[in-house]
């Protein structure tokens, strides 16, 4: 079972409250200007705002890892590949989705990609991947799911 503070619930409710109001509530009210339709999807936002949050810091792998998947499909549309800046992963929503569903896109990341998924520096990373505790890619890098898994170990609640 994934261990988690309520701080962390309380940071990653509020981030994802913002998120959806700002790239998505924000342009309805614009292009829909009907008010009581937005005081109800605010209050509704704040919600599913904490559901959200509980279901991707709770047990449940499968469900936190498409719940991740879901808003960063509504949150970042685009047609090309998801890659987001590397101050993202210190997000509450990146270190999130890092430690539930790994790189969303990518099989293997660079070793500076890595280290801000993991909140550490490049070096870090290269000690951690020759001391064995972080997969190397064979074309280079480092494999996203071992990062992953490492953010998965540090959170558990007998963390090494």
């Amino acid at each position: 079972m994934t261990a988690y503070s309520t701080a962390e619930h309380v940071a990653l409710a509020e981030d994802l409250r913002r998120l959806v109001a700002s790239r998505v509530l924000d342009s309805v009210e614009i292009l829909l200007p009907v008010e009581p339709a937005h005081s109800a999807l605010r209050d509704r936002l704040r919600i599913d705002a904490e559901v959200w949050a509980a279901q991707l810091l709770g047990p449940d792998d499968r469900l936190a890892r498409e719940v991740s998947a879901r808003l960063i499909a509504a949150l970042y549309p685009g047609d090309t590949v998801f890659d987001p800046p590397a101050d993202w992963w210190q997000t509450p929503l990146g270190r999130i989705t890092a430690r539930r569903a790994g790189h969303p896109t990518e099989e293997s990341v660079s070793f500076a990609l890595a280290g801000a998924m993991l909140g550490i520096t490049r070096q870090g990373v290269h000690d951690l991947v020759r001391r064995g505790k972080l997969a190397g890619h064979s074309a280079g890098g480092v494999v996203a799911d071992s990062i992953r898994d490492r953010l998965t170990r540090l959170h558990a609640p007998s963390a090494d």
